[in-house]
């Protein structure tokens, strides 16, 4: 129960709603439990007087009771139950901003099949116990206080017997509601096994036929659903084995009240209709042992997932704004400077950037180029603050980064990753997607900046032409072009390219770098490139290798060191002579 009392906010949040279910739940119950007084009192008087109105009188009595308690238990679902419902909304709000604001660490390490579970099974288990978990427990607890009551006031010794079978089902409670709880957990963990697998399959699917994996895959998902379908089984036979006996000790507590209570009906210490009474309240009894069993496998199970829910929860944001944040920073100019950065992705990991000192005036463009995995992306993600430096200074403007509101800092920054992502939507949505209120205008341009605007053309909706799934129905080329002009809409002070143009030929990554020429006056610029064409007539080029830059100048300048970077110039343009001669 340690993990469901994080929940408590949320019932505070609700408590006028819920204090007016627990009413409703006893007037239910009072209505209820009346039933069984008027058949006593029916059946002792009619064994005395035999009359069609002293009939009438005691069914309309026990017709009215029944209505009574059907109607504050409708009103009962409409409290409780739909207090669940919004602390199932609240609970799904909050865990949507929480994983939102995770820095892409948690994302690297953690599989997005994970995710999907905990905001869909897992939620729905807590919402059972928010709902009908809380519900029945109230009302059982309230109608069997009552019962107990009620029959102790016509009998006190017969009653006595009859709940001494209730210690083991306490026993039984405890001993199974363990079960069910370990059960429960790794029923939650396969599942997630599970989506993350189907989720996997769908993402890649281009990637499954083309090496014609469909068996393989089907296979294991049908291996994981075997899995998942065993642990299923093994909580659904506890659980199996648990109603029964609950049923069988609540017979066992009638079979005492029929043996003592007749022997006290012979003897004329009760009558007929007291005896009945404690049968019928036995019966009454039975449902709430039921429940009472019910909810101890709701409890467990949300308390599995509310488990799971919590280590997400309790994760630290680490990239957010923090006591040293400046809030009256509200736009950048792009002034940037690297002082003896280092970073590494984790502790134990060794630096990826080590001992980065450069320095971009603002207005001026910087290229960078190096090996796969010498860093340079790195470098580039510190900007934003997608992840924070190990150690060193990153300064914009003058100001550490980490004093700069996220919310300026990144609103300020354009990033066009080596990836291309867009969402299935509109291309006009995906292209103003930075944008708090759309701008046609300033859709189009970037679009045409980007050479994008000749492809819209062709689409046989234009600009609200829906795209597939992670774009899947534009080419490569088409995406990061698309990703660009995304980048451009929101008009940043400082634009990023990393490897954009990879999938673009030469011919239209010239088009589009002219245009960009424009664009990028009094704007600072960063391009990482494995194309000599590409960066040459930056500002300022370097060269990062193993983390360190090596080379740093302009085109011609670094062509007379005749290093690093005029080995990758002279080499492509041996592969250009070779291709024009072919």
């Amino acid at each position: 129960m340690n993990h469901l009392y994080s929940l408590k906010k949320y019932f505070l949040k609700y408590k006028s709603k819920l204090l007016f279910g627990v009413v409703f739940i006893f007037l239910s119950s009072v209505g209820y439990v009346y039933i069984p007084v008027a058949i006593k009192d029916a059946i002792n008087e009619l064994q005395t007087t035999m009359s069609y109105s002293t009939i009438l009188s005691y069914a309309l009595l026990i017709v009215g009771s029944s209505l009574i308690s059907g109607i504050f238990r409708f009103y009962i679902r409409q409290t409780i139950i739909v207090v669940s419902r919004e602390i199932e909304y609240d609970l799904r709000r909050d865990f949507w901003e929480h994983i939102q604001k995770l820095p892409l660490k948690y994302f690297q390490n953690t599989s997005t099949g994970n995710i999907m579970a905990h905001a869909t099974n897992d939620i729905n288990a807590v919402r059972m116990f928010i709902g009908p978990a809380v519900m029945y427990s109230i009302d059982t607890l309230i109608r069997f206080i009552m019962v107990i009551a009620i029959m102790a006031s016509i009998s006190l010794e017969v009653t006595l017997y009859s709940l001494l079978p209730l210690p083991i089902l306490s026993i039984l409670v405890y001993k199974v509601g363990k079960k069910i709880h370990e059960r429960f957990t790794a029923i939650q963990e396969k599942f997630s096994e599970l989506t993350t697998k189907a989720q996997e399959n769908f993402s890649g699917i281009r990637v499954i036929k083309s090496y014609l994996r469909e068996d393989f895959e089907i296979e294991a998902f049908t291996q994981l659903s075997k899995e998942y379908l065993h642990k299923n089984m093994r909580l659904v036979k506890i659980q199996a084995l648990f109603q029964p006996i609950l049923f069988l000790i609540t017979g066992i507590s009638v079979i005492i009240v029929v043996w003592m209570g007749g022997l006290k009906v012979i003897s004329g210490e009760l009558l007929l209709g007291d005896i009945t009474a404690i049968i019928i309240y036995l019966g009454m009894l039975t449902w709430p042992m039921i429940a009472f069993g019910w909810v101890i496998n709701i409890i467990q199970q949300a308390e599995a997932s509310m488990k799971r829910l919590s280590i997400i929860l309790s994760e630290r944001f680490e990239i957010e704004d923090s006591k040293e944040t400046n809030y009256a920073i509200k736009d950048l100019y792009g002034d940037i400077e690297f002082r003896n950065v280092t970073f590494s992705y984790g502790k134990h990991l060794k630096p990826v950037l080590k001992g980065i000192n450069l320095k971009i005036p603002r207005g001026t463009t910087l290229a960078i180029m190096g090996g796969t995995g010498s860093g340079k992306s790195t470098l580039i993600n510190l900007i934003p603050r997608l992840y924070d430096l190990s150690d060193g200074e990153l300064l914009i403007d003058g100001h550490p980064v980490k004093s700069i509101p996220l919310s300026a800092l990144r609103k300020n920054i354009g990033l066009v990753q080596q990836e291309s992502f867009l969402f299935s939507d509109t291309i006009e949505n995906n292209l103003a997607y930075g944008l708090h209120s759309f701008n046609e205008s300033a859709v189009k341009n970037a679009s045409r900046i980007a050479r994008f605007d000749i492809d819209v053309r062709d689409f046989p909706s234009g600009y609200k032409t829906i795209l597939g799934e992670r774009g899947i129905t534009l080419s490569g080329g088409q995406k990061q072009r698309a990703s660009l002009a995304r980048a451009l809409v929101i008009d940043p002070k400082i634009l990023i390219l990393d490897d954009s143009f990879s999938a673009v030929d030469t011919h239209t990554e010239e088009e589009i770098l002219i245009n960009l020429r424009e664009f990028m006056k009094n704007r600072t610029s960063i391009i990482i490139s494995h194309r000599v064409s590409t960066v040459k007539d930056a500002d300022k080029i370097i060269y990062i290798e193993n983390g360190k830059i090596i080379e740093e100048g302009t085109h011609y300048e670094l062509l007379a060191l005749n290093g690093k970077y005029a080995e990758v110039h002279y080499k492509q343009m041996l592969e250009k002579e070779l291709m024009e001669l072919n």
